[in-house]
């Protein structure tokens, strides 16, 4: 049956306007004026959805998830069926989640083991960037044929010595394959001989609480990885993407870069710009392990989150995503009692990441059509998934999302839906909250109510990033 979404205000990435939305099947037929003929046709046949007082925005695209990752000698505590559901509780209807080939693995071995992970599980669509973890000749070859078979990005690590570091020889090499073949190249950005140096030292001092992960993870050796990531880059003639970018010297380098013509670009999350590490990092006893995650939480004294927001207004940083990674803090968390060095990495809040993005438009710091713009049609763009993905137009996918702006209420380990037993965001008061969830014309969230199902999500394969070609 269509559908025709009516009353509402459809939000995209250049403005607002009163419209109504009609849908056949999968996909947005078209976008009408309200009261027009052909909606008060449509409207006479149509299974119709009053969005009135409601934002009707493009589901969200969150490029950034590691759901079921092995690391740190557990598994992230989220599925590919129970992340993906609560990242439709939350408004997202994509997600572009990573295979990872570790050392001496293939990478079509490891990609083959995440399809199988993935598929069948998923309540809503998803696509995989490729983590290179030891960048061979015949990793490199494969980078062609993964470009052709839709997955067009590689994550490179700066961090992380003896498991997933590449030199940057081979980071070049990398860098030099994806200007060949159009690829782009995803990079974490710390410098981890460094840390692990700075690290090795705390805990010989006994420095070992959670909040000597921020500390030893300083954010001079964010922006020096990310300045020489961004000198690679030129040299090896290729795009650049800096993940979860935490420091503002890192990004003053992605800025500089951008202002000088390079093609750079950078993504942000929501806990660098709501968590602290004082505040949080640094809770008393070892509380401070459920926020630990890399990059680290900065220092509110040193201004992070505000200069943050002020790069999602002036486009120096391009996405948010939430490098959704949680673990429990019972049994995962605890594995770093004695020793900060061994606490899982990652934070979990693929179901917050539209609501506490929105809360920068209730304050002022974003508009509303950069707030679609960042959480939706700026992440399709840059990953190829762009126009079936990101915007509410004739053509389009019917991901849509209704949100209430008028809504309010309070984030907790009580009314999330992540598989994990304590919330990131607990306390934080929210305004605006998701009404309904339509996820390729199908409906999967209504008000209180999860109506979706495992399986639902369909496997995209990716174009080109639309900002290279």
């Amino acid at each position: 049956m269509t559908k025709l979404i009516r009353g509402g205000t459809v939000v995209s990435s250049t403005g607002a306007s009163p419209a109504d939305v009609l849908v056949d099947g999968e996909k947005i037929v078209a976008v009408l004026e309200p009261g027009s003929a052909i909606a008060e046709s449509a409207a006479s046949s149509a299974d119709v959805i009053d969005a009135t007082g409601k934002y009707v925005i493009p589901g969200g695209v969150d490029v950034h998830t590691h759901m079921e990752i092995d690391s740190a000698g557990t598994t992230s505590s989220d599925t590919f069926e129970t992340g993906t559901t609560a990242a439709a509780w939350g408004g997202t209807t994509t997600i572009v989640d990573f295979a990872t080939q570790s050392h001496g693995e293939r990478v079509r071995e490891a990609l083959d083991a995440r399809f199988a992970a993935a598929s069948g599980n998923c309540a809503i669509d998803y696509g995989f960037h490729m983590i290179l973890g030891d960048v061979t000749d015949e990793a490199l070859k494969e980078m062609d044929s993964l470009v052709a078979e839709g997955i067009s990005s590689f994550k490179l690590f700066m961090a992380y010595p003896g498991v997933l570091l590449s030199d940057d020889r081979q980071i070049l090499q990398a860098m030099q394959k994806c200007s060949d073949n159009g690829g782009i190249v995803m990079m974490h950005a710390e410098n981890g001989i460094a840390i692990d140096l700075l690290a090795e030292q705390a805990a010989a001092r006994g420095d070992t609480g959670p909040k000597n992960h921020g500390l030893v993870r300083r954010a001079e050796l964010e922006s020096e990885a990310t300045h020489r990531a961004i000198k690679l880059a030129k040299v090896g003639e290729c795009p650049l993407y800096i993940v979860h970018l935490s420091a503002s010297e890192a990004l003053e380098e992605v800025a500089r870069a951008r202002n000088g013509g390079s093609n750079v670009f950078a993504e942000t999350c929501p806990q660098y710009l709501y968590l602290t590490l004082e505040d949080h990092l640094g809770a008393p006893g070892f509380e401070g392990a459920k926020y630990v995650c890399s990059t680290p939480l900065r220092s509110k004294h040193e201004h992070h989150a505000a200069d943050l927001w002020t790069g999602l207004r002036a486009n120096d940083l391009s996405v948010v995503s939430t490098d959704h990674c949680p673990f429990c803090f019972k049994d995962q968390k605890e594995l770093g009692l004695d020793d900060f060095r061994l606490i899982p990495n990652g934070i979990g809040g693929v179901e917050h990441r539209m609501d506490l993005l929105y809360q920068g438009v209730v304050s002022g710091e974003i508009s509303l059509a950069r707030w679609v713009e960042l959480c939706a049609t700026t992440p399709a763009r840059m990953f190829g998934l762009y126009p079936q993905k990101g915007t509410i137009q004739p053509g389009a996918d019917a991901d849509i999302v209704l949100y209430d702006p008028a809504a309010t209420w309070t984030i907790s380990v009580d009314n999330h839906h992540m598989n994990m037993d304590y919330s990131a965001y607990e306390g934080i008061e929210i305004t605006g909250k998701v009404d309904t969830v339509m996820s390729r014309g199908e409906v999967i969230v209504s008000g209180d109510a999860f109506r979706g199902r495992a399986g639902h999500g369909k496997y995209l394969e990716r174009g080109l990033s639309q900002y290279l070609v």
